[in-house]
């Protein structure tokens, strides 16, 4: 009997196979490169953070080693916030080597967004078109809903003044 060693293919015994034989290659990839601590920042990072810190930047990606050990983080930080970032390195390290539970973590590199923060500003409109709406509210047959949905219009239309 002759035994082909070009298959790349391993004999296991009854059939059994290592467990990371069973993950996808793709996720093999992202684990190896640590991407379950990054997809983990990113979960907890207002939990890992204090809100002045979580709200000054956010992480656009991590850089670990083969040991999964002292990796590197990169911030994205809102312009003018960068000197509060850079004096608030050594706690973001200890917040999430403590997270983890290891040094996972060591190094943190800022990176300046020039982003304008936009606040959603909601203009209210008056309705002019009060016909339509006072037909609709007339073929309510709740008393109790027609008053509710009067006064709503009412300090609707007194807001947007």
């Amino acid at each position: 009997m002759h035994d082909k060693n070009n298959n790349k293919t391993k004999s296991y015994i009854q059939g059994l196979r290592p467990f990371s034989s069973s993950i996808p290659k793709t996720l093999r990839k992202y684990l190896k490169k640590g991407g379950y601590n990054y997809s983990n920042i990113i979960d907890n990072w207002t939990g890992i953070t204090s809100k002045k810190i979580s709200d000054a930047c956010y992480p656009l990606s991590i850089k670990m080693n083969k040991e999964m050990r002292g990796g590197t983080l990169i911030l994205n930080v809102i312009h003018g916030k960068e000197m509060e970032i850079e004096y608030e390195k050594n706690e973001i390290i200890d917040k999430i080597n403590s997270f983890f539970g290891y040094n996972c973590i060591s190094n943190i590199i800022l990176k300046i967004v020039q982003e304008k923060v936009e606040k959603n500003k909601k203009t209210f409109t008056k309705i002019n078109n009060l016909d339509k709406i006072n037909e609709k509210m007339n073929k309510v047959s709740n008393e109790n809903l027609k008053i509710s949905l009067k006064n709503f219009l009412k300090a609707y239309n007194d807001k947007s003044k």
